[in-house]
Formats: structure tokens, sequence, C-alpha cells
């Protein structure tokens, strides 16, 4: 019997660890818009075991966050075995294994998404992991790692048998990346197997209410994670949430975004320090604003921006000039 079910019941919508996107500050404002569920960005299992201080740091989080889940991913047993018990040092609600990034700094390693041209591997890998801590154990990953061999269904029960109490399907194979549609018929294939028990959580081309409630009624997943259409739209949450339940929902207008992007930037700068917050701030400002009328110089003047004042003097003549 899986613990995370309890996590797991009326659907709760999880945040999708996205790197360089969901860190602290980025969670918590989640949360504080209707994610349930959030889960850190991934973090290296190699570079944890060598103690590197910005992959330790990944793993800080507020009780806000809660329930949290740690991701860590990598392709050496001992390392992941180690990352896994400093992540439970921790004391997440449970360690998730990255099995589904595509990108190549990442497959080239062996990790993430690569896992899947060699399944006896990810078997060894993450029975290893799931023995070695006493939390819950969760994994991520893709239909399969090209359009020819999806063995997502023998995969999950494969994981299952072992010891996994949650797994999440993206569903896209390694070969799509980020293009294309994702196809929810194999996920919905999974979560309906007369077999699998554990919960399974639905993810890829959430956009909307309308999409999330399309792919819910399609498979029945127990929840549905939402990735990159949460990048300055934290509200989506809620918009969610909103259609599920046949509610009203109020876009967001100019004047909760800008105080939402002054939240954002402000609560960054307490905990990484002025220069690094604004710094990185900086991948967050077109999302916050899309489809504002000839924002381009307002971006422009962002991206130089170097002290708090002068991007709060922007934030403002934001506000002015698109208030309705």
């Amino acid at each position: 019997m899986s613990r995370l079910k309890s996590l797991f019941t009326n659907t709760p919508l999880v945040l999708a660890p996205m790197e360089e996107i969901t860190d602290s500050v980025f969670r918590e404002i989640c949360k504080m818009h209707g994610a349930d569920i959030v889960v850190t960005e991934f973090i290296s299992s190699e570079a944890l075991s060598r103690d590197v201080e910005k992959s330790l740091s990944k793993m800080n989080f507020s009780e806000n966050e809660r329930p949290l889940g740690i991701q860590i991913f990598g392709s050496n047993v001992d390392a992941m075995v180690e990352a896994a018990r400093m992540a439970e040092r921790a004391n997440p609600e449970f360690i998730d294994i990255n099995w589904g990034c595509p990108v190549k700094k990442v497959v080239s390693k062996g990790a993430g998404s690569a896992i899947l041209k060699d399944i006896p591997k990810m078997i060894e890998i993450t029975k290893a992991v799931v023995d070695a801590v006493k939390i819950p154990v969760s994994v991520k990953t893709r239909l399969g790692w090209e359009e020819s061999h999806k063995p997502i269904v023998d995969v999950a029960l494969r994981l299952q048998d072992i010891g996994i109490e949650a797994l999440t399907i993206h569903g896209r194979t390694r070969s799509q990346m980020y293009s294309g549609k994702a196809d929810w018929t194999l996920i919905g294939e999974v979560k309906n197997h007369p077999q699998i028990d554990i919960p399974i959580i639905g993810n890829g081309d959430i956009v909307d209410g309308k999409s999330a409630k399309t792919f819910l009624e399609q498979t029945n997943v127990d929840a549905l994670m939402i990735g990159r259409a949460t990048m300055g739209n934290p509200w989506i949450f809620r918009q969610v949430k909103a259609y599920l339940n046949n509610e009203e929902f109020s876009s967001p207008k100019i004047d909760e975004r800008v105080e939402m992007c002054k939240y954002h930037l402000n609560k960054s700068i307490e905990l990484k320090g002025e220069r690094r917050a604004i710094l990185e701030m900086r991948r967050h400002y077109s999302p916050y604003f899309r489809g504002l009328y000839n924002f381009k110089p307002y971006k422009i003047a962002l991206m130089e921006a170097i002290e708090k004042d002068e991007v709060f003097k922007i934030f403002d003549d934001i506000l002015l000039n698109y208030s309705d």
C-alpha cells in the first residue's frame, strides 16, 4: 500500500520540477495560488555526493511549501543512494527520481530519459534508492525513448513491484523533447491497468482548465502535474480548480501581475541577495508580462537593470502605462 496515497486524494495539482525555475520562492508562490504539491528543481546526485554548495542549497525549503518532494537525478547507483539519503535528512514528504529529463547535458551522462534505453539499469538504481531510505520514493519519466518503442506500461509495473509509491508520466518520448502533442492515451492505460495500485500523475500540455479537465476525464489519473504553463502564471492552479468546479475565474490584471513580480523579487533578494536575485529574476519577466502590447522596451530595460530600485521603478512604469 502506497504511503503517498493520502496526498493524492481529490486529484491534487502538482507543480512540476523545472531547472532554474521552481526554486523555493516560486514554489511558495505557486502554493499561495493553489498548488497542492510541489517538487524541487532536479538535483544532481553526483554534485550532492561532492557537497557542491549550489546543489545542496536546492534542497532547502520552507514549511509553507509542504507537502514537497525533493527530486534527484543521476546514473550511478552509489551516488544516487547517497543523494537519496542526503535528501531524506532534509525531511521532505517524498523523494522523486528523475528518469524523464530529455536535455542533452543530462542524457549524455546516462541520466534522465537516457535510462529508458536501459530499463534493467533503471530498475536497479530505483530499487537501490527505495531500499536505502525510509520515506516514500516516486519516479517521473516519459513514455519511452523514441516513437517506435514506448514501454511505459511494463516500466510502471516493474517500478511498482520494486517499491515506488507514485509515478508521474510525461506524455512524450525523449525524441519529441517538448515538441508535438503529449499523448495521454498510454498514461490512461497505465492508470487503468488492473495491476496498478500506486497513484499515477499525468503531465504534459496542461495549459488551462479546459485541457486539465479533458485529460482528467480521458485518463482518470490521480493527480495533474503542471510545468511550463506555470511560468509567469502561478494563477493557473486557481484557474484549473475553478474550471473543474464549474466556478468563475478572473485572470490577473496588470496590477496583480506587477505586485506578484515585486513580491517574487523581494523574496528572492531575502534568500539569495540582491545581485543574484535580480539576475535570476530576468527569466521570469517575459512570462509574467506575456501578451502586453509593445512590451519590448520594458523587457530590455528590465534585462539591463542591476539594482532593485531601478527594477521597481520599471515595474511602476509598466503599471502606469498598462492600467485600464
